[in-house]
C-alpha cells in the first residue's frame, strides 16, 4: 500500500487525500480542537519568530524589515554568540548522549528489581526533575569559600591549601561544574519514558528469541528490547536534545548572568540577553531561529540512527 502511494502522481495524491478526509471526517473533527490549539500556541509563534528574525523590532516601534542583516551580524560580527554556540555544542555533545545512555542503562537495570525497590529507585532518579531548590544545593557544594562542601573537604584532607577554589567564577572550573550538574539533572523525563517503555515489551518475545538463538542479555537487548522501544527511545532522544540545547537556568543560577568571560554562556542565555534585557526582538528571533534549526538537524540524525536499531 505504501509503495503504491509513493508511485502516485501529485494529482492522484491530492485526490486520495481529499477522499481520505471525507471518509474520516468524524475523526478529523475530534482532532480539530487540539489541532487549533497546537497551531495557535506552537506552530504560529515559530512562524512569527522566523518573520521577526528578518526585521529590526524593539517593541516600541513597528518592525522594520532588514533582510538578512540580523543573521550577518550574528554569524560574522557577534563573538559572544559564536562563544555561546561553542559552549552549547560542547554541553550537547557531552551531556546529551551521556545523559541519554545513563538514563537508559539505569532504567534497564532498575527494570529487573522487585516492584517495591523499582518504585523507590524510579522516585530517586526522577527527583532531579521535580526538585525546586536544586541550584541552591549545588551552589553550596561548589561555593567558593571555606563553607563550600568541596573546598571544606579538600582542606580537611589536605588537597586544598591557601585560598579556596572559586569553582563558580573561575573559567577553568565553571564548565566542568556545569556539565556535572546537567548530567545529574538529565535523569528525568527520558529515564521515566524508558522505564515505561521496558514495561511494554511482550515477555513472550523473549521466550521466542531464546528459541531462535539468542543466548545472552546483550543480544536480547539489541534484537528484542530496543526494537520494541523505538517510540520511547525517540521520545527520550528528543527530550535529551531539547534539554542539552536549552541549557540556561543552570548557568545563570550557578555562575551568574553573564558568566565570567562568557565561559558557560549558552545560546539561550544570549537569546534571553537580547530578548528580555536589550529588547532587540528581531535579533533575538534570529538567535531563536538558529537554535531551532540546530535542534531540527540533530533530531533528524538521531531519528535515522534509532530507526536502524535492530534492523
Amino acid at each position: 500500500m505504501e509503495d503504491a502511494r509513493k508511485a502516485m502522481s501529485f494529482e492522484e495524491k491530492r485526490k486520495w487525500f481529499i477522499y481520505d478526509v471525507k471518509m474520516s471526517r468524524t475523526y478529523y473533527l475530534f482532532l480539530l480542537p487540539y489541532a487549533l490549539v497546537f497551531f495557535t500556541f506552537m506552530v504560529l509563534p515559530v512562524l512569527i519568530s522566523i518573520w521577526y528574525s528578518f526585521t529590526y523590532y524593539n517593541i516600541l516601534e513597528p518592525a522594520r524589515f532588514v533582510g538578512l542583516q540580523n543573521y550577518i551580524d550574528l554569524l560574522l560580527g557577534d563573538d559572544v554568540f559564536l562563544k555561546s554556540v561553542t559552549n552549547t555544542l560542547l554541553m550537547a555533545v557531552i551531556t546529551g548522549p551521556v545523559g541519554y545512555l545513563m538514563a537508559f542503562i539505569f532504567a534497564w537495570f532498575i527494570h529487573g528489581l522487585p516492584r517495591f525497590l523499582r518504585a523507590f529507585a524510579v522516585l530517586v532518579f526522577y527527583a532531579p526533575t521535580i526538585s525546586g531548590n536544586v541550584f541552591m544545593v549545588w551552589a553550596l557544594i561548589f561555593s567558593g569559600d571555606q563553607y563550600g562542601y568541596i573546598n571544606a573537604m579538600g582542606r580537611n584532607i589536605g588537597l586544598i591549601s591557601g585560598q579556596p577554589i572559586y569553582f563558580l567564577t573561575n573559567p577553568d572550573y565553571m564548565m566542568t561544574v556545569i556539565l556535572i550538574v546537567i548530567l545529574w539533572m538529565s535523569l528525568g523525563h527520558g529515564f521515566l519514558s524508558f522505564v515505561a517503555g521496558l514495561h511494554t515489551v511482550d515477555r513472550s518475545q523473549y521466550e521466542a528469541g531464546y528459541i531462535d538463538g539468542i543466548r545472552n542479555r546483550w543480544q536480547e537487548l539489541w534484537f528484542i528490547t530496543l526494537p520494541n522501544m523505538k517510540g520511547m527511545l525517540l521520545f527520550g532522544a528528543v527530550m535529551a536534545i531539547t534539554q542539552s540545547f536549552g541549557v540556561a537556568d543552570v548557568t545563570r543560577e550557578l555562575c551568574g548572568f553573564p558568566s565570567t568571560d562568557y565561559a558557560v554562556h549558552t545560546i539561550v542565555n544570549h537569546l534571553v540577553d537580547y530578548g528580555t534585557l536589550r529588547f532587540d526582538m528581531g535579533y533575538a528571533s534570529a538567535i531563536a531561529t538558529m537554535l531551532f534549526l540546530m535542534m531540527v538537524v540533530c533530531n533528524k540524525y538521531i531519528q535515522k540512527f534509532i530507526n536502524r536499531i535492530g534492523s
